[in-house]
């Protein structure tokens, strides 16, 4: 939704911020770089129950998230590299900060298995996209892609209280991009 609907109206913040920081000589790479490093410092901070700083640093990383490619872009370096990069590194913050959640969740039961649900499941919305494409088929789109799923997720450490309807709410959405992304591949067929 965010890539679709709101792209115009963020790009329209976000790519002169990503001249500046390339004029600022920042690399896309770093700026990729520092999302994970944000991310490792919100599941950090998410194992030791502070959850204020872990909304902090989760905020800066979606900034890094958000910005690398406007400075790949603004430094006419935009690459299949760094596309790569990208990919992974999602997939590495997915991990770490849903890894603390499972860990911070551990003496409240079955509870403790939702971040690991919602972390499954985001694997097969990323892993549905990335087969399809390979296939040639187009895979994008669906309620809630990884943007909204971090949007989602901020919530949860703004108000520690509403975490488990949170992730809930999180695992809920994401099943549904599954089955959305599934059906519109198998239609392409």
């Amino acid at each position: 939704m965010f890539d679709g609907r709101w792209r115009v109206g963020v790009d329209r913040v976000v790519v002169p911020i990503g001249r500046v920081l390339w004029r600022l000589g920042v690399r896309a790479d770093h700026v990729t770089l520092f999302g994970v490093a944000a991310s490792a410092a919100t599941a950090a901070m998410v194992v030791i129950d502070r959850f204020g700083l872990a909304f902090t640093f989760i905020v800066l990383a979606g900034l890094g998230d958000l910005l690398d490619g406007p400075v790949a872009k603004a430094a006419g370096t935009v690459s299949t590299r760094g596309a790569f990069l990208d990919s992974v590194s999602d997939r590495v913050s997915d991990t770490l900060i849903l890894g603390a959640l499972t860990y911070h969740l551990l003496d409240d039961g079955v509870l403790a298995l939702l971040p690991v649900a919602v972390l499954a499941s985001g694997q097969f919305v990323s892993y549905l996209r990335a087969k399809a494409e390979s296939l040639g088929l187009d895979a994008r789109g669906g309620l809630a892609e990884r943007a909204e799923r971090f949007v989602v997720l901020c919530f949860g450490l703004l108000v520690v209280a509403w975490l488990p309807y949170v992730l809930w709410a999180l695992l809920g959405l994401t099943l549904v991009t599954v089955v959305q992304r599934f059906v519109k591949i198998w239609r392409q067929f």
